[in-house]
């Protein structure tokens, strides 16, 4: 009896926390929830959650970043899945900013398990690879189910305003982006940055084949890579292969063209690139399918002599003195406001 009655405040306890949330220092709100493949949490960029307001759910990109880090001599800082490159005072005057925390990886990590590069490592042997569970978990259709989990949850509370609901997402987050605003009827603008409407693996192929143009690699180099590509994307879509390289399941799952969910999508969408971004040069072409189909909901920014993050480019490489992404995002603010 005693058991049951712990069991079940335990269960009340839980319920309670994920309606109200818990500040993180002093910036966010952070809520925890579950579905069938675990914990899934998430934050609110606010602290006071008492003002009415449509909920803005940012997909971040690739790899297994914490939310925060933890840090003995600093405290917490915020990576926030991008949003520290943003004016997020502009976001959260009108939204909920909403980030979901990346599958099986800490919302706050410690400084000791993430690696040069700000992603947590956890439990891998080498701090450039991700753990065997992140890698299992890193796959398209649980983004999506994660995302839809959350915003199940948030359609639900008072301070959620419903009547307008804005999804957006930059590179691998384009994806998770298109498939949740497919999926739920209630997103009413999508935002895609840096994203590849063909899929992911098809970058790889272009990249040699600009290179051997630009004479930086031989033609028969990059024969031998695309290739290479080939029995790579072969291997991913090979049962026995996919068990032994976990790390395919994510090439596998992102490889998929998202072009036939953004022409299906009948409300606006508000597509943002930059033209030294190989991942999405193929946007270019992307408003033909549109006028082709007579849709007009398409708003095509493309950003000049910009890179995949949105920093200048000089000399061929990044310069990354010179950022544009604020000034990127809010003008998607802008359009959203119309």
């Amino acid at each position: 009896m005693k058991f049951r009655i712990f069991i079940l405040l335990n269960l009340l306890f839980q319920t309670v926390f994920s309606q109200k949330g818990k500040i993180i220092n002093n910036q966010s709100t952070a809520f925890e929830i579950s579905d069938k493949n675990g914990k899934i949490e998430f934050i609110v960029f606010d602290t006071d959650l008492t003002q009415k307001k449509p909920v803005f759910l940012w997909c971040q990109g690739s790899l297994p970043y914490p939310l925060y880090v933890s840090s003995k001599e600093e405290g917490i800082w915020l990576i926030g899945g991008g949003i520290t490159n943003f004016d997020v005072s502009s976001i959260v005057k009108n939204y909920h900013l909403v980030i979901i925390s990346m599958p099986r990886t800490p919302l706050i990590a410690d400084e000791k398990e993430i690696n040069e590069s700000y992603w947590y490592f956890g439990n891998s042997k080498d701090k450039n690879i991700p753990t065997v569970e992140f890698q299992k978990s890193d796959y398209l259709e649980n983004y999506v189910n994660r995302g839809l989990a959350v915003l199940k949850f948030l359609k639900k509370q008072k301070w959620v305003d419903n009547s307008k609901l804005v999804v957006a997402g930059s590179s691998q987050g384009s994806k998770v982006a298109t498939k949740i605003a497919v999926a739920n009827k209630d997103v009413s603008k999508l935002g895609l940055f840096s994203a590849n409407p063909f899929g992911r693996i098809d970058q790889n192929i272009r990249d040699y084949r600009k290179d051997a143009e630009q004479k930086l690699i031989t033609w028969e180099k990059a024969n031998e890579g695309i290739e290479k590509e080939y029995q790579m994307f072969r291997n991913a879509h090979d049962p026995k292969k996919l068990e032994e390289k976990t790390e395919l399941l994510a090439w596998k799952s992102f490889s998929v063209p998202i072009l036939d969910d953004w022409l299906n999508f009948n409300k606006p969408i508000y597509l943002a690139y930059g033209t030294h971004d190989i991942a999405s040069d193929l946007n270019d072409i992307v408003p033909l399918y549109f006028i082709r189909e007579h849709k007009d909901n398409l708003t095509l920014k493309r950003h000049l002599n910009l890179e995949h993050n949105f920093f200048e480019v000089e000399n061929g490489r990044a310069n990354h003195d010179k950022p544009h992404w604020e000034e990127v995002m809010n003008d998607f603010v802008t359009w959203t406001l119309k």
